[in-house]
């Protein structure tokens, strides 16, 4: 989805031509798995960050086409929305000194492009949904001029019959809202990680990935209002679920199989298994023709980023060879840019000791009960409570505090990563969980005693993000 499109308007062939595409290019993806083809090179790490501009008074600003402008560079990419941007980094081997270099280099960034931003009288936030946004922000108005994003909202809408969108949270409030497009989901900014994996290995990882979703959301959480509604803790997980609700084949609004979701298990033998999901369970929504060598997967990567699993299994090229990487979708954007690499190094080190555990802990936790963690962590934060491994409810407060924290330090040690990042970075966890302060409690409690004004909030966040300072530090 990250890649422009020539056309927007499409036609009966051009269906027929992508599946047929689609499914030469997957049963080519299929020997690969057979014949071990990927990348050895493994703990390679990298992520995405979405941001939001806005303006002096701190709502949107949609003029992502003039700081693109100003930036001109390929590592930043616009959003759905014109008052949205995306921030790419560099990937690095997940040894010695890669934390560091991971936070030098999305500091220098987010410097940069603050100062560009500053120029055209804006300012960059990230949170992982912004406090000001009102429903009137998210119109087709404000839809960046790219034919991707207008092909995309036209498909859900076919596929949806042209029934609108229903937005509809119950979290401390409730919230009812009918959309005509897809624009509820230019609401949420999130920080998406990533990391390669070993084909030999590839399923512990992604289900470990799956595994780890509820604490991961818990401890980041960062998104607690919506149009001035106080919702979930992670309001961005239901928001963007319904803000693209469309389903599999013979549901397309209302099918047990979900373009956007936790998904439906486990892998069990191999990652080729969701690939074949994909395309047996999945209407085609943008038939591109690349006009390119099967080898390329360009059809099947595409449809494969129509697909948004909070954990997605993905193919990348290196010099042309293929790797597999796992994209941890669940952490919201923000609260600042140490938050961000601390959320990172949290989620590598936990998912690399449960890959090393000598007993699957996929064996151990059924899948249901990770999806019903990982949905009660988003709602909850850090007041949850979840069906653990070991058999027993526990809060996840004080599973991260106890047992996760302590895990994922001896998982950034395996890694052999420098054992000052890994204490500096996992400090930071440590502390957010003695505080129990992460960004949604932070901006509750700001309300609480300042009142429901969300400009004054997001521009009080602004503040305290440009400080630089962690969240769990941050005063009223």
């Amino acid at each position: 989805m990250g890649q422009e499109i020539v056309e927007s308007q499409f036609e009966k062939r051009d269906f027929h031509r992508f599946e047929k595409l689609l499914r030469e290019e997957t049963n080519l993806l299929r020997g690969w798995f057979e014949e071990w083809r990927f990348s050895t090179d493994i703990n390679v790490g990298g992520f995405e960050l979405e941001a939001c501009l806005v303006d002096s008074s701190g709502r949107p600003l949609p003029n992502n086409d003039r700081f693109m402008e100003r930036l001109d560079e390929t590592l930043v990419m616009p959003e759905l929305a014109r008052f949205n941007v995306e921030l790419n980094t560099e990937p690095h081997r997940l040894s010695h000194d890669a934390l560091a270099l991971m936070h030098k280099e999305l500091q220098t960034q987010w410097e940069h492009y603050s100062d560009v931003a500053e120029g055209l009288d804006s300012e960059l936030v990230m949170t992982g949904i912004l406090p000001s946004i009102r429903d009137s922000d998210l119109s087709l108005q404000n839809m960046s001029d790219l034919r991707r994003y207008h092909a995309l909202n036209q498909q859900v809408l076919r596929m949806r019959n042209g029934e609108p969108l229903r937005l509809d949270i119950s979290g401390r409030e409730h919230l009812e809202v009918v959309h005509q497009d897809v624009m509820l989901e230019s609401a949420a900014t999130s920080f998406q990680i990533h990391m390669q994996v070993p084909e030999d290995l590839a399923v512990r990882y992604y289900n470990a990935a799956i595994i780890a979703s509820a604490p991961m959301v818990a401890a980041s959480a960062n998104s607690p209002y919506l149009f001035g509604r106080d919702l979930w803790d992670e309001t961005r997980i239901p928001l963007f679920e319904q803000a693209v609700d469309v389903g599999g084949f013979a549901g397309a609004a209302h099918g047990p199989m979900r373009r956007v979701g936790f998904g439906m298990g486990y892998a069990r033998k191999s990652l080729f298994e969701c690939f074949e999901e994909n395309v047996e369970h999945f209407p085609i929504m943008l038939p591109i023709d690349y006009q390119s060598e099967p080898e390329e997967l360009r059809h099947m990567r595409l449809h494969n980023g129509t697909i948004w699993r909070w954990n997605r299994p993905l193919i990348g090229f290196i010099d042309g060879k293929p790797h597999l990487r796992i994209e941890h979708r669940v952490v919201p954007s923000g609260p600042t840019v140490v938050d961000s690499i601390a959320n990172a190094a949290l989620f590598f080190g936990l998912i690399t000791e449960l890959v090393e555990a000598e007993q699957a802990p996929e064996s151990q936790i059924e899948f249901a009960t990770a999806r019903d963690n990982f949905y009660e962590a988003s709602r909850l934060g850090l007041h949850a409570h979840v069906n653990w491994i070991d058999g027993k409810r526990v809060g996840i407060h004080a599973l991260l505090r106890d047992q996760l924290v302590p895990l994922a330090w001896k998982g950034l040690e395996r890694l052999g990563l420098d054992q000052y990042d890994i204490d500096t970075y996992m400090e930071i966890i440590e502390a957010r969980m003695r505080s129990g302060q992460n960004g949604a409690v932070w901006q509750r409690e700001y309300v609480a005693k300042n009142g429901r004004d969300m400009q004054a909030l997001t521009l009080a966040y602004l503040e305290h993000q440009k400080s630089g300072e962690p969240v769990h530090d941050w005063s009223l």
